[in-house]
């Protein structure tokens, strides 16, 4: 059992919280303070996403913190020292969130190799479809990083099969269809689309997209396994430039989230 199932086979029925922060943003140093923060306040599973200058599926407000994050010189070796790092003070499920061009040019068996040696739980690639993932997943299983793979709400029944077969740790639920950002309400049909997806599928399903506060956590979780949330946190850490201030921000937000969701449980 891989530390996501065992972290979210612990929750006993209560929902799930993954928290994302693109990593340099604004530098290495502050990411593994900003990880420690939110792992204080109360995430079970956090998200450390890497820079790349054409990313498929971010928006604004997370394409800006990749161009901060590679104007300091953040590259996928100098993260993955990071997750190590990391590693050596906390066992908190790590996920790579990363476009599938840094990983191509790092070599995809190197990477995995890596990644698992540093510590890295899992790994999303949301521009690696299933069609195109055969080499990448054959390394990925055999060193037993879980690969999460990406629905949406155009997903045919056929995707939905192929991915809950495929898929290790969890699935991830996009929301909402475009880019990420916080957004004002969620999908109308959400419920409909995520009671339909966990008829079909063995894996917890988490919902991304569009999450920007405590009401909207706990709305998706009625319906789902947990909540991602990603576009408000990289927010918190663009507008406050004191350290102390943008880490005390982060924990009473994600404090603010994890209590919304134990309520929802």
């Amino acid at each position: 059992m891989s530390r996501i199932e065992e972290r979210l086979s612990r929750l006993n029925g209560n929902k799930a919280l993954v928290a994302f922060f693109t990593a340099g943003d604004p530098d290495l140093f502050a990411s593994k303070e900003i990880f420690s923060v939110i792992e204080k306040s109360g995430a079970d599973i956090i998200e450390i996403g890497v820079p790349f200058s054409d990313p498929l599926a971010d928006g604004p407000t997370i394409q800006a913190s990749s161009q901060r994050s590679l104007q300091n010189g953040t590259t996928l070796k100098k993260i993955i020292e990071l997750v190590t790092d990391i590693r050596s003070q906390s066992q908190l499920p790590i996920v790579l969130m990363t476009s599938f061009n840094p990983v191509f040019v790092y070599g995809q068996k190197e990477f995995v190799e890596d990644a698992v040696k540093a510590g890295a739980d899992g790994v999303i690639v949301p521009d690696l479809p299933p069609e195109e993932a055969d080499e990448f997943l054959g390394y990925a299983n055999e060193k037993k990083l879980d690969m999460i793979f990406l629905l949406a709400p155009t997903s045919t029944p056929e995707r939905i099969q192929r991915i809950g077969e495929i898929s290790k740790g969890f699935i991830y639920y996009v929301s909402l269809t475009g880019t990420t950002g916080t957004k004002a309400t969620l999908a109308k049909n959400l419920q409909e689309k995520v009671t339909s997806i966990k008829n079909k599928v063995q894996l917890p399903v988490l919902v991304g997209f569009g999450i920007s506060g405590p009401e909207q956590a706990k709305e998706a979780a009625q319906c789902s396994d947990g909540v991602i949330i990603g576009s408000a946190i990289v927010k918190m850490i663009e507008t406050y430039s004191d350290p102390a201030e943008r880490n005390q921000k982060i924990a009473d937000f994600i404090s603010g989230i994890k209590k919304a969701l134990t309520n929802s449980s």
